[in-house]
């Protein structure tokens, strides 16, 4: 039923970009935000699982990245491909808005 819905939308294929573009958003914050507290971490200990943390989400972001790369989501080397893609997306939302 998902992806008759999906068709119907002019979506099919839209849920994984979705997704992992939310994913690597998040994962951008989750390493700026750990960042932060790294630095206002009181203890060694604290700085220890921060740091533990911090390498997790930049590992997470890197696989992310690299998924969509390999899918074509992603385009952070050319800015004119991106361009486009994005503007698609946006299209794409803009008719789910209709």
């Amino acid at each position: 039923m998902t992806n008759m819905l999906q068709k119907v939308a002019g979506l099919s294929g839209m849920t994984d970009q979705v997704i992992a573009t939310d994913f690597l958003i998040t994962t951008k914050s989750a390493v700026r935000n750990m960042t932060f507290a790294l630095t206002e971490a009181a203890t060694p200990e604290v700085r220890d699982v921060l740091r533990t943390q911090l390498n997790y989400a930049i590992e997470a972001h890197e696989k992310i990245s690299h998924y969509m790369i390999d899918k074509g989501y992603y385009h952070p080397s050319d800015l004119e491909e991106q361009l486009e893609v994005d503007l698609k997306t946006s299209k794409a939302a803009l008719k789910l808005a209709d």
